[in-house]
């Protein structure tokens, strides 16, 4: 005798996938990862500290 499918749930299952695909490549074209973010956003801070730490007091 035959395993019995449940539709529904091949449906979704294949939906999801599709769906993970889809954002595996979009990540992989347009993602950066949260640890290049965070040293992009300290380096800018570090630039941004050194460069008021310059100025001269009046």
């Amino acid at each position: 005798m035959s395993k019995v499918v449940n539709l529904n749930r091949f449906r979704k299952d294949r939906a999801r996938a599709e769906k993970r695909e889809t954002g595996d490549r979009n990540a992989v074209l347009h993602g950066r990862s949260k640890a290049d973010k965070d040293l992009d956003k300290a380096r800018a801070e570090k630039a941004a500290r050194d460069l008021d730490g310059h100025t001269r007091d009046e």
